[in-house]
């Protein structure tokens, strides 16, 4: 695992989008995992700058997500499908038939999450983005998610409806359940980049890097993945 200190957001999410777009110059037919929340917003936002400039091309490019929220389609805008239209997928040439977020509505969960997973199995991440949760998860894998699980439907923790909670109106207004890539999912990924800022998230961090790998802490199974990238802005990193 590669530890990469920064002094703040700015810089963890240039350095974020040089590794993600290193991989896409490599391989334009690159399969990107990737994630919502407002971790990942710095880093779209600077690939987006590369594609105006002509540094890089995402027209090849295929993407995978991690979650979705149940209940909600890609035309709400607390959707992660909306999300990232807006964020990322309108400002770039990616074909959108090549864009992938587990659908939330669809009339039978448990299938959807059976095609997803399939999907992933059949084309594997060439670098799967991740942020981390304030009780350590990762994806919505909450803690005590099985390490060996697959795609799912989730109940959200407390916690983490509480940090959801921002991006909504009223804390009500959060739905208590997702749809959600599982470990053996996430792991399965050729390159892990986890990215990490604030205070809140340091014990999280803490827990991830020098903790015991537990299901307690959903992230500590990237202490097994043989090519794993954290950026962590200083107070993300204050604990280790």
């Amino acid at each position: 695992m590669q530890i990469i200190v920064v002094e703040n957001y700015e810089e963890m999410s240039l350095r974020g989008a040089e590794i993600l777009a290193a991989v896409v110059k490599e391989k334009p037919t690159a399969t990107l995992g990737l994630a919502t929340g407002t971790t990942p917003i710095g880093a779209y936002r600077e690939l987006i700058r590369k594609y105006e400039n002509g540094e890089i091309s995402f027209r090849d490019a295929r993407t995978v997500n991690l979650d979705e929220y149940v209940g909600l389609d890609g035309s709400d805008p607390h959707s992660y499908r909306y999300f990232m239209q807006d964020q990322l997928f309108s400002h770039i040439d990616i074909d959108l038939s090549l864009t992938n977020v587990p659908s939330g509505v669809a009339a039978d969960l448990a299938a959807e999450c059976m095609r997803y997973t399939k999907m992933l199995a059949e084309c594997p991440q060439d670098i799967q983005l991740l942020g981390l949760g304030s009780d350590g998860h990762i994806g919505f894998n909450e803690p005590g998610a099985p390490f060996g699980g697959h795609t799912h439907v989730t109940d959200l923790a407390a916690s983490t409806i509480r940090d959801n909670a921002r991006l909504f109106d009223r804390i009500e207004d959060v739905p208590t359940r997702a749809i959600t890539m599982g470990i053996a999912d996430v792991m399965q990924a050729k390159k892990i980049l986890l990215m990490a800022n604030g205070k809140n998230k340091a014990e999280a961090v803490r827990a991830m890097i020098k903790g015991d790998v537990t299901e307690a802490c959903p992230a500590s199974i990237l202490q097994r993945h043989p090519d794993v990238i954290v950026i962590l802005d200083r107070e993300a990193a204050g604990l280790l």
